[in-house]
């Protein structure tokens, strides 16, 4: 078993500089192996459909690959000795960032979609590094001793788990300070998985909405907090006190951190809130149905990165929907229940009851079916087909049968047809 405790680190000038130092070396480590394979990537390309007739022959070399690469790494610390301050797994750490961002480049995911071409470090954009092996007693008291940077300071504000070993320790740095992520691991802990089928009373669905956070298919609703919008106020107020600031000044980078630290509070207050309602539904049902992320919501039928770039980008941004259903599918993994994602086709235009369609724009809120006469809310009514589609319940096969599974819940939020 698998997982990750991050803790505060308070390190002191001379481990700060360090650590900087690190950083900036490494961002230029990356930049310089990343150009070698745009390079020879460049030079050794030729497409099929746009081969000139006439080019000049490039000097053939071999690959840059991650061994290449990592092998010259004592040719680096011999032009460049200030690289010799930094630990050598550290080093080739930085060389496997490369080339996970090259690979996933090139190559296509298991989906058959490719990532955008990798980018240069600018300054101050290569955040974090990682020890891939440190030893099990590194944490003594409340310090952590890492290899070159010494004992350092830090938060513990909960110990770790019995039984773990620490596999790879990881400084990033963030707005208000540094951190370091343990990933801990127990062998002896087997992966939990539920072998329990889906049922209509083992399984509970949720539709995800502008609304209602979500909304459960029992009729249980979660308000959204809508933690960015609530701050949009003091984010306006400390970004008028930045461009009143001269570019590159110390009050400009006062500022600028100023609003960094804003932001990281917006973004920790909603990972908190999306871990206490993953608790919440995971605590209510073994298995949790929600809609597919990569195929959209049910209310629009456009995957989250096409709603993102719509007018509702900044609501659909503070909401958080692929952040919270990660989370949701990470926490149930370990508790071992699992989560059902779904096809969101006609979630809300299918009736819950009958499962006959019935075509509703987006601003009616409520789902009449003048088939069978039931009256719900909208939401509910696709929380409700959610759940029934992890069950396995067909919406073809119910279509022209009324189903007996969760009627007697339903009737509670049935509207009597005027």
């Amino acid at each position: 078993m698998r997982t990750a405790y991050q803790y505060k680190l308070r390190p002191n000038k001379e481990q700060l500089a360090t650590i900087e130092m690190w950083l900036e070396l490494l961002r230029r480590q990356y930049n310089y192996r990343l150009s070698e394979r745009f390079s020879w990537w460049s030079e050794n390309r030729c497409p099929v459909n746009a081969c000139p007739l006439v080019t000049p022959i490039p000097q053939l070399r071999d690959n840059p690959d991650y061994y290449s690469q990592k092998k010259d790494l004592v040719n680096t610390k011999d032009k460049f000795p200030e690289y010799k301050l930094i630990h050598s797994q550290v080093l080739q750490d930085c060389i496997k960032r490369v080339k996970f961002a090259f690979d996933r480049w090139l190559k296509a995911d298991k989906n058959g979609n490719k990532l955008g071409k990798p980018r240069f470090k600018g300054i101050g954009r290569y955040r974090s590094f990682t020890y891939p092996q440190i030893k099990q007693d590194c944490i003594q008291e409340n310090k952590i001793d890492l290899p070159k940077i010494g004992n350092i300071k830090l938060i513990q504000h909960r110990p770790l788990p019995d039984g773990f070993q620490i596999k790879t320790v990881t400084i990033s740095r963030k707005a208000d300070g540094y951190y370091i992520t343990l990933s801990l691991e127990d062998k002896s802990v087997p992966t939990l998985t539920n072998q329990v089928e889906p049922t209509s009373k083992n399984t509970l669905g949720i539709d995800m909405g502008l609304k209602e956070f979500l909304v459960t298919s029992e009729g249980e609703s979660v308000p959204i907090p809508q933690y960015y919008c609530s701050s949009q106020q003091r984010l306006k107020t400390l970004q008028k006190r930045l461009s009143r600031k001269k570019k590159g000044s110390k009050r400009w980078l006062k500022a600028l951190l100023a609003v960094a630290k804003q932001h990281k509070k917006v973004a920790d207050k909603r990972k908190d809130f999306h871990f206490k309602t993953a608790n919440e539904l995971l605590s209510k049902a073994d298995i949790i149905a929600h809609v597919d992320a990569e195929r959209g919501v049910p209310e629009a039928n456009l995957n989250i990165k096409g709603l993102a770039k719509t007018r509702l980008s900044k609501s659909i941004n503070d909401a958080g929907w692929g952040n919270f259903l990660s989370i949701l599918t990470v926490k149930a993994g370990n508790a071992g229940q699992k989560t059902i994602a779904v096809n969101p086709k006609n979630t809300s235009q299918d009736c819950s009851n009958c499962g006959k369609k019935v075509d509703k724009e987006l601003n009616i809120r409520t789902h009449s079916c003048p088939h069978c006469g039931v009256v719900i809310d909208r939401d509910l009514n696709a929380a409700i087909n959610i759940k029934n589609r992890a069950v396995g319940h067909s919406v073809l096969k119910a279509r022209g049968a009324r189903r007996d599974t969760g009627a007697t819940k339903r009737e509670a939020h049935t509207i009597a047809p005027a």
